[in-house]
């Protein structure tokens, strides 16, 4: 029962993402979440006036499956499956988030600072929050995918594209958290 409450180790879901990557490989799919944004926009009609989402939408209905088997699974470990406590984070960056304003960083999976419904308020937060989205929508159509489609089946199918979209995440990410994000919080 204690495996239940406890992170799981690497021999347990690195295996597992091998065997659901063969699988895919064997269906002839590829893994990624974008494809599902795509996709429901397919099925809301976006495709009657962009071109870009027309298409057989229904050749895509198990990506939304896996979707929402995600979403299912991360509110059930989250919700019944967790002891309490966080992952240990190092103490230094606890200290440089008490300073940027993050209280809670080390103790709450989710610091309120960051996620309550208080701080959709701010027309700071929405902006930002509106300028990432279209950042990552945009940045996710012209990198062919999304970093979870590189990065886990692009990569295990050696795509050579995928290594460079990849490798452009990382650096992008070490921009944005090393110097960007302290002007912004």
């Amino acid at each position: 029962m204690e495996l239940l409450f406890e992170p799981w180790p690497w021999y347990i879901g690195g295996p597992a993402i091998a065997i659901i990557l063969f699988l895919l490989l064997f269906t002839e799919k590829r893994f990624g979440m974008s494809t599902n944004l795509k996709t429901l926009c397919s099925i809301a009609g976006a495709g009657k006036k962009i071109p870009f989402f027309a298409g057989d939408w229904k050749s895509n209905r198990w990506g939304l499956i896996v979707a929402l088997g995600a979403a299912a699974g991360g509110f059930i470990a989250s919700n019944y499956m967790t002891n309490g406590t966080v992952g240990v984070i190092h103490s230094d960056v606890v200290t440089t988030l008490n300073e940027m304003g993050i209280a809670g960083a080390g103790k709450d999976f989710m610091p309120a600072a960051l996620f309550s419904t208080d701080v959709l308020q701010q027309p700071k937060v929405i902006a930002l929050l509106a300028l990432g989205g279209f950042l990552v929508g945009f940045g996710t159509r012209y990198a062919g995918g999304c970093t979870s489609g590189h990065a886990i089946s692009g990569l295990s199918d050696l795509q050579w594209p995928s290594l460079v979209a990849v490798i452009g995440f990382f650096i992008g990410g070490l921009i944005m958290n090393h110097y960007l994000l302290p002007y912004l919080l």
